[in-house]
């Protein structure tokens, strides 16, 4: 069986983590069979085996562990098994049962006991310190929210809980070495005060005075500061964490939007994914609470994403919905249905227009609103073939999607050629893959294909470190690789300092949210070490090394400006490389054919197409290594016009224009519906209404479901 495919069955994501469940299953298997012969040395190393294996994994976050706690195999119940076989140990060992057995399975089922308290008293200071809604860029200093507990005592707090075994494990284990009861006493009297003692630290975290303000006193706080904030655009998203980077995307535009922005997030575990920004953020889950915030001056909301929960904020009448999209592409998503529910449908250019119309899915052309894409920006123009130097192809493949149709990507059926191909060319190059943040997570298909593509690559760059040609120029620039590296370790640390100088004594989502306020002045701080970073990145290793670029950074738009070419799939990121007039490829992974393929997919016009056997990579090479021999030069000008818009105007200002167009609609059609809305209405909800269209709508606190729906 090969190492990959023990990853899989293991369920784990490195070798390391292989090895640790190894390890974790041997020590499971070493202390039942040193309790049984009874042998306590083999039981003491295999239980220590055990622990470290055990501690390894859960701190990990393996979802080997999750998937044991789902079959009734949890932390709880594997330490459990240990204390149990350790008493077995000591009944086979022949030891007093009134002197040593007793206290020992007194001790470890009053301990398991204390572990259910100490857990339950978590989970209440958890649930007590949960704002309705977490803050980033906002001053919560009015709601005097108290600090929580220290991390040490709630971070993975039931495994460090389990752990005070140790010290009745380590004395009842000496006990059975030297027959002195003694010393199993004497642990199990530490684990069991320990226990105590941990669990009676948290206990004042659960009174009044170190809990947050309430429900009410909270939401009514966070609606007086939007009533003196008015925010009037308002970019709402919702999201798995995997799909954080669809709003990252569109935060730089946020910042530079007109008007007052707000980040609108609907689920908690984005915030810890949301990329820095100095745009007020406010997480609400409960639509009950969304539906209930005093939104009453927005007049423009964006939506990125066509998720069903667009729907709580959809439903006001008093502003303008629109579809902006994470992309453009000519994937059947980029036409969805679910689109004809906004007020309007923003492209990036013409080519955008066109495909709602070819689809005919109910979006109507004059909704339809050209404004470019305005995160391109940083994306660097294309000034020829790369003089003195290998040049670099990116391979950027689109994931393999929520269905099995085929040409949703090339990674199964084409990347291991496409980067064979390319490490083999007789012309060398040098190969960047950054594969989908997505990808592998629903199909194990192409979870393998990915790690096949991994090894290659570490494979071709183990046989170039060791080309003499290569050798050679890595000794020669070793000194300021290695500079590069000391410069990147400088800026992390900065750049983490920052981090937790943002929330300095921020315990838990509470504190975190009083203490992340806006700062313009790390803010700047921060996107320059980011800008230092990237520059580091790229000197840190030998411009003529294959590498493998995983996470956020170095992001995709960095990894465009350091390659010549791309090869990728039918996706948003074929759009985006446009952009910079390089040479690309697309893979035909459906097998259609070059002219249907390209009749199909407006991207792929000025492509080179490639077949899954990757055959035509060599008119790619041809057309990044030398000008001359790139006949696709004017297609991809004039594509480029066609998919993203001209580049005057520059694509933030034709946004804002378009923003302010839709806020003036909406200022109109709030006007034009204020004596009928308010004659349907009566008593305390038609004030409400007339109170909410002073500041611009009728959707203040306190609004009724019905009021909400106008």
């Amino acid at each position: 069986m090969g190492i990959s495919t023990a990853l899989r069955l293991a369920r784990v994501e490195t070798r390391t983590e292989l090895a640790a469940a190894v390890l974790m299953a041997l020590g499971a298997v070493g202390t039942t069979v040193g309790a049984l012969l009874p042998n306590l040395w083999l039981f003491a190393a295999a239980a220590a085996v055990s622990y470290a294996a055990d501690g390894y994994l859960t701190a990990r976050g393996t979802y080997l562990v999750k998937l044991l706690g789902r079959v009734g195999a949890g932390v709880g119940n594997r330490f459990l098994l240990r204390q149990l076989l350790l008493v077995l140990l000591l009944a086979r060992t022949g030891l007093s049962e009134d002197s040593v057995i007793y206290p020992a399975l007194g001790c470890f089922v009053g301990f398991q006991a204390l572990h259910a308290v100490h857990r339950a008293v978590v989970t209440l200071i958890t649930k007590r310190r949960r704002l309705p809604f977490a803050t980033r860029n906002i001053d919560l200093s009015g709601l005097g929210i108290p600090d929580g507990p220290p991390p040490w005592l709630v971070t993975r707090s039931a495994e460090k809980m389990l752990h005070w075994d140790l010290v009745a494990v380590a004395g009842l284990l000496v006990t059975g070495a030297t027959g002195v009861a003694g010393w199993g006493l004497a642990g199990c009297t530490g684990t069991v005060l320990a226990g105590v003692l941990r669990t009676l630290l948290l206990v004042p975290y659960t009174l009044g005075r170190r809990l947050p303000p309430g429900r009410d006193a909270a939401l009514g706080f966070l609606n007086d500061w939007l009533r003196e904030h008015r925010p009037t655009t308002v970019l709402y998203f919702s999201g798995s964490k995997d799909s954080a980077y669809q709003v990252n995307m569109w935060l730089e535009t946020m910042e530079n939007v007109d008007g007052v922005p707000l980040v609108l997030l609907r689920e908690r575990h984005l915030l810890p994914q949301l990329a820095a920004t100095t745009v007020p953020v406010v997480c609400v889950p409960s639509a009950v609470h969304l539906m209930n915030m005093d939104l009453s001056s927005v007049r423009v909301a964006l939506y990125p994403a066509n998720v069903g929960k667009n729907i709580h904020l959809l439903r006001v009448p008093t502003m303008q919905h629109v579809f902006i999209g994470h992309g453009d592409s000519d994937k059947i998503a980029s036409v969805n249905p679910y689109s004809k529910a906004y007020d309007e449908v923003w492209t990036a250019g013409k080519a955008g227009r066109d495909r709602y119309a070819l689809a005919n899915v109910g979006v109507r052309d004059e909704d339809i609103v050209e404004v470019g894409r305005p995160q391109l920006a940083p994306i660097q123009t294309w000034t020829g073939a790369p003089m003195g130097r290998i040049p670099t192809v990116l391979y950027a493949p689109t994931w393999e999607g929520w269905s099995d149709e085929p040409g949703n990507t090339s990674l199964m059926p084409a990347g291991e050629n496409i980067v064979r191909r390319l490490v083999e060319s007789p012309r060398p190059v040098r190969v960047l893959y950054k594969p989908h943040p997505f990808t592998g997570t629903r199909s194990p298909a192409a979870a393998a294909a990915h790690r096949r593509i991994v090894a290659l690559l570490e494979h071709a760059a183990e046989r170039r470190a060791a080309d003499p040609r290569w050798a050679q120029e890595a000794a020669r620039h070793a000194d300021a690789h290695a500079a590069a590296r000391a410069e990147l370790a400088r800026i992390e640390a900065r750049l983490e300092a920052l981090g937790h100088s943002a929330a300095p004594s921020a315990r838990d989502e509470a504190a975190a949210s009083r203490d992340a306020r806006a700062d313009q002045e790390r803010a700047a701080q921060v996107k320059r070490l980011r800008q230092e970073w990237d520059d580091a990145y790229w000197r840190s290793f030998g411009w003529w090394e294959h590498k493998v670029i995983t996470g956020a950074e170095p992001r995709l738009y960095d990894c465009f400006n350091r390659s010549d070419g791309m090869v990728s799939d039918i996706s948003s990121v074929v759009s985006d490389f446009i952009a910079s007039g390089k040479p690309y490829a697309v893979t035909d992974s459906a097998g259609l054919g070059e002219e249907e393929f390209k009749r199909q997919n407006t991207a792929v016009r000025a492509a080179v197409v490639l077949g899954t056997d990757a055959s035509g990579i060599g008119a790619l090479l041809d057309a990044v290594s030398e000008e001359d021999a790139d006949p696709l030069i004017r297609a991809r000008r004039e594509l480029k016009q066609y998919l993203l818009g001209p580049d005057t105007p520059p694509s933030m200002q034709r946004f804002n224009q378009a923003v302010r167009q839709l806020a003036a609609k909406a200022e109109a059609r709030n006007d034009s519906q204020a004596p009928q809305e308010t004659d349907d209405l009566s008593g305390a909800t038609a004030s409400a209404v007339r109170g909410g269209r002073r500041s611009g709508a009728g959707h203040g606190p306190g609004a009724s479901e019905t009021t909400a729906v106008g």
